[in-house]
């Protein structure tokens, strides 16, 4: 049985490439994608190495602080010599993708999720303590949208229309209190604003038009190297890489595993201390060309 479990956010402010090697089809660089779904995923392990280089887990800064080595791990040749390695204390679920972004004809964009995406969110919540108040998941028909209120900036003489594809759409209760959970906790720091914005462009689609979209709403973009001699591209340096786009919310959780230590902190202590508020990110590949900001996004610390 696990304790201390907190929820947490990952919001895409720039497009966000966490890489699975080499593809298999035209896309060189795919993003990583859970085997069972297909849909889009960051790893915990990925998460959990950019909080420690955030809050400076080098090999001397875990020397030097206890907290640091309980929460991160050590695993440099001093641990290794004291037969003492070990992983950390702070464990990491996969971030799910919750909220994927789709161009709309009205209203720029939707931000949309599915029944079995949000059956999933919901488990995880309850996990850690939240049954949100919500008793059933809403279930769009096929080629139907279910949109939290009348005034969505998505819809237009009784239609929704995503990428190619056109919906009727049907008012629900349901979808509001969910779409109004998911904006105070992704824009919690005071962004009334954009908790409106979302609200008027959250949706919930089926789970086969979610698939379709987790599938190919991805962006892809071709990269290339330039020899420097030359000034044109170098022999074999032009490759497609897939990124989520931005705007792209994706959820889960993580939690304290047993402390070890005569003098070890408290499990809530590690989770307040690295686990609380909202800070700024990179994740993934393409820092030096913008990509891989994001808010991450922590729901009640360690309390």
């Amino acid at each position: 049985m696990i304790g201390h479990v907190v929820p947490f956010f990952i919001h895409a402010i720039t497009p966000l490439h966490v890489g699975a090697g080499r593809g298999v089809r035209f896309i060189d660089l795919p993003v990583i994608r859970e085997k069972a779904t297909g849909w889009p995923i960051v790893p915990g392990s990925s998460i959990k190495g950019v909080l420690a280089d955030y809050h400076g887990a080098t090999d001397e800064g875990r020397d030097q602080n206890e907290k640091l080595r309980a929460a991160f791990g050590r695993a440099d040749k001093g641990a290794l010599d004291q037969g003492m390695p070990n992983a950390g204390s702070l464990v990491f679920t996969d971030a799910k993708v919750l909220c994927m972004p789709v161009r709309s004809f009205y209203g720029t964009f939707a931000w949309i999720t599915s029944p079995l995406a949000l059956k999933r969110f919901l488990r995880d919540m309850k996990t850690a303590g939240d049954s949100l108040d919500i008793d059933s998941i809403p279930e769009p028909s096929t080629q139907q949208t279910l949109l939290g209120t009348n005034n969505s900036a998505l819809q237009k003489d009784y239609k929704v229309y995503l990428e190619d594809n056109d919906f009727s759409f049907q008012p629900d209760d349901r979808v509001r209190k969910f779409g109004e959970k998911i904006a105070q906790a992704v824009y919690k720091d005071n962004h009334g604003s954009w908790i409106d914005e979302f609200l008027k462009r959250f949706a919930i689609v089926t789970d086969d038009t979610f698939d379709f979209f987790c599938e190919l709403g991805t962006e892809v973009r071709a990269r290339i190297r330039i020899d420097q001699d030359t000034k044109t591209v170098q022999e074999g340096a032009l490759w497609y890489e897939e990124a989520l786009p931005a705007e792209t919310i994706l959820a889960g959780i993580v939690w304290c595993d047993k402390v070890y230590g005569a003098e070890a902190p408290e499990p809530s202590e590690l989770l307040n201390d690295f686990c609380s508020n909202t800070l700024t990110l990179q994740l993934g590949g393409g820092a030096s060309i913008g990509k891989g900001l994001v808010k991450m996004i922590f729901q009640n610390g360690g309390d």
